[in-house]
């Protein structure tokens, strides 16, 4: 089965304009994105998704697949649904564009849930919380699942809520697992199909209230299938982001 890994990159961004071509160590943010998702076993194809000749000149520079889209797209999905309109895979993965140290058997996880079943039409990751801060902060999304591993629910809020546990919320309860709950890692793996359909539903209330777009999922009734890893990855939105991946990387050498 055909797997393209799609990686929206923008220039223009509030808090970090041109973050996708940031200089990681010689190299564009968006180049060591691509080179990790490249390494994922399961993945055929890996193209650069973007709005701005300045991306799709670096992508090109370093050998790497770019299809220009829309200027008027307002999200990521609205971008990577274009891009799948045009190709013939059948399983389609949104790799974020400002995570240069993910993992490519992160992205193998989220893949191989829609090659086991052809019944899931979407899957995504998520991993353990470990600290208060994240626990309570509304830039973390949590997410709870069913007994499937299927999403019921994606907040900016703590979720679950400990009723009885609350003077309990300590960063060792959350480290130690006696407080057992997981935030989203935005990634998503969607059916072509799907994916297409997707992003012509209009938003939803509960999208619209927690600024979440996978909620529009869920409130048209589908489901999202949800996978735990271990790996963690850091997002690059501001400038101080950049130099926690670059400490990271000086540490690894």
């Amino acid at each position: 089965m055909r797997v393209t890994a799609v990686i929206p990159a923008r220039y223009a961004s509030t808090r970090f304009e041109g973050k996708a071509l940031a200089d990681i160590m010689g190299k564009p943010m968006v180049q060591h994105v691509y080179e990790r998702t490249c390494r994922a076993a399961l993945v055929s194809e890996v193209i650069v998704a973007t709005d701005d000749p300045r991306i799709e000149a670096a992508v090109k520079a370093f050998g790497g697949r770019v299809e220009m889209t829309s200027i008027s797209h307002e999200t990521g999905t609205d971008r990577l649904a274009e891009v799948a309109e045009r190709i013939d895979s059948e399983i389609i993965v949104n790799v974020q564009g400002d995570e240069p140290l993910i993992e490519p058997a992160m992205i193998d996880e989220a893949i191989q849930p829609l090659l086991d079943d052809e019944t899931i039409v979407m899957g995504t990751l998520k991993s353990r919380v470990r600290n208060l801060h994240d626990f309570l902060s509304p830039n973390v999304v949590k997410v709870i699942t069913d007994c499937n591993g299927f999403a019921l629910y994606f907040s900016r809020s703590p979720l679950p809520f400990f009723r009885d546990k609350w003077d309990d919320l300590k960063d060792e309860a959350f480290a130690s697992g006696r407080l057992l709950c997981y935030k989203h890692v935005g990634m998503y793996v969607y059916r072509r199909d799907f994916l297409i359909r997707y992003a012509r539903m209009p938003q939803t209330h509960l999208e619209r209230a927690e600024k979440l777009e996978q909620l529009r999922v869920l409130e048209n009734g589908y489901r999202i299938r949800v996978v735990e890893t271990e790996y963690e990855s850091i997002g690059v939105d501001s400038p101080p982001d950049l130099e926690k991946v670059l400490e990271k990387l000086r540490k690894s050498q």
